[in-house]
C-alpha cells in the first residue's frame, strides 16, 4: 500500500507589495513559508520554483482554496508580480471572479495539487472565523491590516502570526470534519472521481450524473428551463381525505400554479402560502420545505395512562421518489435505476453492519434532493422537487386526519413525522391506523417514545425519552459546525432541571468549562467594544457589573443581546472570575418558561 502523503494546512495573504504562503504540518506543527515582499526598507523575493517545491509531495488542506488560494498560487508559480496577484485577489473577492475566469483573464494553467478544500465539506457556508468560534478555537482574529495597505516591515511581522492563527483554525476544522473527509475518500475510490472537496449535494450530483451517463451512453447537461415556466402539482392516487375541509384544501392545491423566481427557485403559490389547515386542535402550514404545525410554549408529559410517540417516516423524500417513480425528465428512467440501486446498496450495507458504505451512500441519497431546486445543477427539476415535497406534506396531513378522527391528538408535525398523544390502552388501535396508512402510501415509519415534550414552537423543542436521553431541536440543539454557540450552560441547566429536577443554580455555578458560557456572533461590517475593533466574528461572555455592550463598527448601534457582554476573543483555560452567574441562571429559567415548563 502506498503511504498517504503528509498533511499540511495552507493559507495565503495578498497585498500589492506582499504575498505570503504559509504551510503547517497538522501533526508535527512544522511551519514552512514562501514570501515575496518589496518596500523602501528592503525586499524578499523567493523564486517561483521554490514555491512549486514547497507544494509538491504534500496533501494540502485549505479553506476556500479552490476559489482563492489556488488561483493565486498558480499566478505566483508562473512568476507574476505582486501587483498582478493583488489585482486577481480583488477580482476574486470584490468582483466574484471564478477560478476558470481567473485562468482565462490572467493566462495561468492549473496547478496539479493533492488538495482538499474544506469550505464545501463544512455545513452552513460561513467564514473561517465563525467556524473557529463554533469549534472553540483558541483565538479569533480578524485581518489586522486593511487589504488596500502598502505593507511595511513591521506590518509584515504582524501578518505572519495572523496567517499562522488561520492555519490553526483550519487545522481545527480539518480534525472536526475528518469523518466526513474519510467518507469522501471512500466515495472517491469507489466512483473514480475526486469528491473530497464537495458538499453532500455536489457529491450526489457528480455520482448520479456519472452513472446516468454510463447507462445512456452520452453526456447529460443541465436543462434549460425558461424563466416563465409554470406547472401544477399532480397528487398521487393514494392521497385522499375524509373531511370536507381537507377535500377542499386538496382541490386548492391541485389547482394552484407554481412559478419560478429570478433565481430559478419555485415560488409557493399565494393560495398555498396563505393556507392554514386546521385538523382537530392543530393548525398546519405548508411550505416548499415541508409541513409545519403551529404549537407554541407547550408542555406534554407522558404517564402510566398517557403515551407520547414520535412517528417519523424512514427516508421520506427518497421513498417518495422511488414509490412514485419520479425522475428528472431530461434524465429519464435511467435516473430512477441509478437512484434505486444506491438506496438498495445502502440498505444492504446497513443490514450487514458496513457503516462506512452505508454512511457514504447516505450522503449521495440525501444530497440529491438539494440539487433538484438548483438551476445550475444537472439534476435541476423544479416540478419534481414540488412533486416530492407536496406529496410528503399531503401524506402526513392524511395520516394526521386519520389519527384525529379516531380520537388521537397530534401535538406536533414537521416535514417527515408527527408526534402523537393518546391513551395507553388504545396503543394497538394506534398501530393499526399507522399500519393502514403505511400500506396505502408505501412508506414505513419509525417510533420513538417520549417521556415528555417541551416546545417553544415546532422548530425549537426539548424531547425527553424514557431513558432520560434528550432530543434537542433548533435553539436547544448542541452547538457545532452548523450552529453558533450561545450560552450552552443555560440549555444544559434547563435540561438538568427537566430530566433530574436539578436546580438551575447548581448546574450553572458548578460548571468549570468556559466554552459553555460564551456566545459566538457574526457581525456584519465588524464589531467594536469600547472603541476597539474586534472583527466580524465575535466571542463574548456576560460579565458581572458590566454596563457596556458590543457595537457595530459601521454605525455604532448595539449588537443584539450584547448588553453586559465582555469580549473573549482568546479562550481562557478557566471560567472568568467575574462571570455574571445570575445572568445565566435567569436565562436558563427563561428557557424553561419558553417551553411551557
Amino acid at each position: 500500500m502506498i503511504p498517504a502523503p503528509p498533511i499540511w494546512v495552507l493559507d495565503t495573504e495578498c497585498y500589492q507589495n506582499y504575498f505570503l504562503v504559509m504551510l503547517r504540518n497538522i501533526y508535527t506543527k512544522e511551519t514552512l513559508s514562501w514570501e515575496r515582499f518589496s518596500s523602501g526598507f528592503g525586499s524578499i523575493n523567493h523564486h517561483p520554483s521554490m514555491l512549486l517545491d514547497l507544494l509538491r509531495g504534500k496533501r494540502l488542506i485549505t479553506f476556500n482554496g479552490n476559489n482563492y488560494d489556488v488561483p493565486l498560487l498558480a499566478l505566483a508559480a508562473n512568476g507574476n508580480p505582486n501587483e498582478t496577484l493583488k489585482r486577481a485577489s480583488d477580482d476574486i473577492i470584490l468582483n466574484g471572479m471564478k477560478p476558470w475566469n481567473v485562468r482565462d483573464a490572467y493566462g495561468t494553467g492549473e496547478l496539479e495539487l493533492d488538495h482538499i478544500d474544506l469550505i464545501e465539506v463544512a455545513p452552513g457556508q460561513v467564514g473561517l472565523k465563525v467556524y473557529g468560534g463554533r469549534m472553540h478555537s483558541q483565538k479569533l482574529q480578524d485581518l489586522p491590516i486593511d487589504p488596500s495597505a502598502v505593507i511595511t516591515p513591521a506590518q509584515r511581522l504582524e501578518l505572519i502570526p495572523y496567517c499562522g492563527n488561520d492555519l490553526e483554525t483550519t487545522t481545527d476544522m480539518y480534525f472536526k470534519l475528518k469523518p466526513q473527509i474519510d467518507l469522501r475518500e471512500d466515495l472517491s475510490k469507489e466512483y473514480g472521481v475526486d469528491l473530497r472537496s464537495k458538499s453532500d449535494a455536489q457529491i450526489a450530483e457528480t455520482v448520479i450524473r456519472k452513472q446516468v451517463e454510463s447507462i445512456l451512453g452520452h453526456r447529460v447537461y443541465r436543462p434549460d428551463v425558461h424563466p416563465d415556466y409554470t406547472f401544477k402539482y399532480k397528487p398521487p392516487e393514494f392521497i385522499h381525505f375524509a373531511t370536507p375541509g381537507m377535500q377542499k384544501a386538496l382541490e386548492i392545491i391541485r389547482g394552484a400554479t407554481f412559478t419560478l423566481n429570478d433565481k430559478g427557485s419555485v415560488d409557493l403559490p399565494r393560495e398555498l402560502e396563505s393556507m392554514r389547515i386546521r385538523i382537530g386542535n392543530g393548525l398546519y402550514r405548508m411550505g416548499n420545505g415541508g409541513l409545519h404545525s403551529s404549537e407554541s410554549c407547550a408542555a406534554h408529559i407522558a404517564s402510566d395512562r398517557v403515551f407520547i410517540k414520535d412517528r417519523d417516516v424512514a427516508s421520506y423524500y427518497p421513498s417518495i421518489v422511488l414509490t412514485q417513480g419520479l425522475y428528472p425528465p431530461h434524465m429519464g428512467e435511467a435516473f430512477l435505476s441509478v437512484y434505486k440501486n444506491i438506496v438498495d446498496r445502502r440498505l444492504e450495507a446497513k443490514r450487514a453492519g458496513d457503516k462506512v458504505v452505508a454512511d457514504s451512500l447516505k450522503i449521495v441519497i440525501n444530497g440529491t434532493f438539494g440539487k433538484l431546486g438548483s438551476k445550475w445543477s444537472v439534476l435541476y427539476s423544479p416540478d419534481l422537487m414540488i412533486q416530492v415535497t407536496v406529496t410528503g406534506q399531503l401524506a402526513l396531513l392524511m395520516l394526521i386526519e386519520c389519527l384525529e378522527l379516531a380520537g388521537f391528538t397530534v401535538i406536533s408535525a414537521n416535514t417527515d413525522g408527527v408526534v402523537i398523544k393518546g391513551v395507553v390502552d388504545r396503543t394497538e388501535e394506534l398501530n393499526a391506523i399507522i399500519a393502514g396508512w403505511e400500506m396505502v402510501s408505501g412508506f414505513e415509519t419509525e417510533e420513538t417514545p417520549y417521556r415528555a415534550l417541551y416546545s417553544k414552537d415546532v422548530n425549537n423543542y426539548i424531547a425527553i425519552k424514557p431513558s432520560g436521553e434528550v432530543k434537542l431541536k433548533g435553539l436547544y440543539a448542541p452547538a457545532g459546525m452548523q450552529k453558533n454557540t450561545t450560552n450552552e450552560i443555560c440549555v444544559e441547566a434547563a435540561i438538568e432541571w427537566l430530566v433530574h429536577g436539578t436546580p438551575v443554580e447548581h448546574t450553572v455555578m458548578s460548571c468549570l468549562d468556559p466554552r459553555k458560557f460564551v456566545t459566538i456572533r457574526k457581525v456584519n461590517g465588524g464589531a467594536t467594544y469600547d472603541g476597539e475593533y474586534l472583527g466580524k466574528a465575535v466571542r463574548w461572555y456576560y460579565r458581572k457589573d458590566e454596563t457596556r455592550s458590543i457595537r457595530y463598527a459601521g454605525n455604532g448601534n448595539k449588537v443584539a443581546r450584547s448588553e453586559g457582554a465582555f469580549p473573549l476573543m482568546e479562550l481562557p483555560e478557566a471560567v472568568p472570575a467575574d462571570v455574571d452567574y445570575l445572568w445565566y441562571i435567569g436565562e436558563a429559567k427563561s428557557i424553561l418558561a419558553d417551553v411551557g415548563a
